[in-house]
């Protein structure tokens, strides 16, 4: 076993010297134009993409030469079982993976910490270290790919499909990683087997091989659905098309300018003024917002939302946010030597990241912070309830308005940038609904408040939400009284909006868990889903219905004991069409002697 696992070493290491050598030129070019470790998520993850290639690519070409049924052979025809040789094979693989990734990134980092006045948190070690974990991941998942049947192989990828879609963040996404590894190990050991187009029989190897390869037939209906809406645009009649915008709709109040949608919104409202604010809406200034901000910083997040940096131009510093230290560390821009920290009124921590924003603004989880350069003082402005978060930030001439997820809160800008104090809302206008619904929030000036617009369509159009809007007024004294409201139509059908759900409810359910597992609260996630139709009730039953009977019929066609065929039925009954696609994937027809072509003896 250590000898098969140093010569899968030696095997590999020309290549892996030179791709060390590579990614250690590039971090090196990179990092001298720009702080690596202050980056938007977008960087890291052309990063992280470009890992999980090095690793899909290293686990296909890998097995690729072994899979050959004399390599096959030869490589199982040793006096070791056959844990032991995959051990060895993978091992080294991954031991590969590990030294080129992390080696590398963990120099470049040391070199930014000891070398520069850069800010490197424990969190960057984390997410290096993650990078390392995603290339071992897929490196497992191109295995498999190679390994298992090729009817059914490919289901591997779909834990890569769920690194991209899940909402994890920190130590929780390392988690979801190491679980989706040893996932992968588990599919990787019942696969490894002289005979490689053999199916699992094993119960926890069908279930492991199973459940990834119905997810993936599940999505096989979302390429599908694609394909079918990229069609309906190029034909022209797509609800998105704006010529096409159904009046009325969602997509149409998503489009529609500030005054047309409240002068629409105030066409049937029974308050006496509507007629004299509708006049007004059409010659005023309407101002729009909503939830600009998906999310606010998470203390030991492995990415950033945005760079967690701000420039003073007047001292000629840059400070940068420690997750570490919980606050800033500055440098100089003219020879980038430490100048000191910076944290709330002198010295004092934040209570969570600050996310930079406008006009030496930062915005914390509930607290607003203003930067003075001339005191070098960070100083908090405004506080939110405990437990509510920030949305949304906009200076509106004369105004402030904070969005959070349960209100809107108006403050007097001049005092925001005269003062130094903690600001008072001049009114509060409670959010009735959930913000990952809400799309915009359009803000009319009236004589004595405001007239403010919340149009809720946000995840209409899949199913995530029951589209409308509310027209609220809110005096000097901070009454709130709802003075008009409308239920927008919807730009799809039901057949269409729910068409991820029919297939099969619960690996639409599944799916949904599986990127929230982990995952802090976020506003921008908090969705009302409205009750599921009847129609998409219907037709879920017909083809779970469909899917029951169609495995009644194939399990009597297949090598199968009593309670294997049970068990597969009910799953196809409940889990619907995917399950059925993955049976018939999973165990091919059994052979019958009828099917058997036989040489007939000839006498002469």
């Amino acid at each position: 076993m250590w000898d098969l696992f140093k010569a899968e070493l030696l095997r590999f290491r020309s290549w892996s010297i030179a791709y060390a050598v590579v990614l250690m030129l590039v971090m090196g070019f990179m990092t001298r134009m720009f702080d690596l470790a202050q980056q938007p998520s977008i960087v890291y993850q052309v990063f992280g993409t470009a890992f999980a290639l090095t690793g899909l690519l290293l686990g296909l070409y890998q097995m690729g030469g072994y899979r050959r049924p004399n390599a096959w052979l030869n490589l199982l025809h040793r006096p070791l079982p056959h844990w032991q040789i995959a051990t060895a094979l993978f091992g080294a693989g991954a031991i590969l993976l590990f030294a080129v990734i992390l080696l590398p990134l963990l120099f470049m980092a040391g070199w930014q910490e000891v070398m520069t006045a850069r800010v490197v948190d424990t969190r960057h070690l984390l997410l290096i270290f993650s990078g390392s974990l995603i290339a071992i991941c897929s490196y497992l998942a191109g295995a498999y790919t190679m390994l298992g049947n090729k009817r059914y192989g490919f289901c591997s990828l779909v834990f890569l499909a769920l690194l991209i879609a899940s909402n994890a963040t920190g130590i929780g996404m390392i988690a979801l990683q190491l679980l989706i590894m040893i996932w992968l190990a588990v599919m990787i050991m019942f696969a490894f087997k002289p005979d490689l187009t053999a199916t699992p029989r094993n119960m926890i190897g069908v279930i492991a091989t199973a459940a990834p390869l119905q997810m993936a037939m599940w999505m096989m209906f979302i390429l599908a659905g694609f394909g079918v809406e990229i069609v309906w645009i190029m034909e022209g009649s797509h609800p998105n098309n704006l010529p096409t915008l159904v009046p009325g709709s969602a997509k149409e109040a998503n489009n529609a300018e500030g005054k047309d949608l409240m002068i629409t919104a105030l066409k049937n409202s029974k308050d006496s003024q509507a007629p004299l604010w509708r006049e007004q809406a059409a010659i005023s200034e309407i101002f729009t917002t909503g939830p600009t901000i998906s999310a606010v910083p998470v203390r030991n997040e492995l990415m950033n939302i945005a760079p967690m940096e701000f420039d003073d131009e007047k001292r000629r510093v840059r400070w940068v946010f420690s997750h570490d230290s919980m606050r800033f560390e500055g440098y100089s821009l003219t020879d980038f030597r430490p100048v000191g920290v910076l944290g709330v009124e002198g010295n004092g921590k934040f209570d969570t990241p600050p996310l930079p924003g406008p006009d030496g603004v930062l915005l914390g989880s509930g607290t607003v912070y203003q930067y003075d350069s001339d005191a070098k003082l960070v100083l908090p402005r405004a506080q939110l309830p405990a437990g509510e978060i920030i949305t949304g930030f906009e200076i509106m001439g004369e105004r402030v308005a904070l969005v959070s997820d349960h209100a809107i809160y108006f403050y007097d800008g001049r005092e925001l940038q005269n003062g130094d104090g903690m600001l008072t809302a001049r009114q509060r206008v409670p959010i009735y609904g959930h913000t990952g619904n809400l799309s915009r929030i359009d803000l009319m000036e009236l004589l004595d408040g405001y007239l403010i617009a919340f149009s809720f369509t946000g995840g209409a159009h899949n199913g995530d939400g029951a589209p409308y809007q509310q027209v609220l007024r809110v005096d000097t004294q901070g009454k709130v009284t709802q003075v008009a409201g409308r239920e927008f139509l919807f730009d799809y059908p039901v057949a269409w909006r729910y068409q991820l759900w029919y297939v099969s409810p619960v690996l639409y359910a599944t799916q949904k868990a599986a990127a929230n597992l982990f995952a802090p609260y976020v506003p921008s996630k908090d969705i009302e889903r409205p009750a599921v139709p009847r129609s998409a009730w219907m037709i879920a039953g017909i083809l779970m219905l469909i899917s029951l009977l169609a495995a009644v019929w194939r399990t009597q066609s297949l090598s199968l004991s009593l309670s294997e065929r049970l068990a597969w039925i009910v799953a196809c009954g409940l889990i619907g069409i995917p399950a059925l696609l993955s049976l018939w994937l999973l165990y091919p027809k059994r052979e019958r002697l009828d099917d058997i072509p036989l040489s007939l003896a000839t006498t002469a």
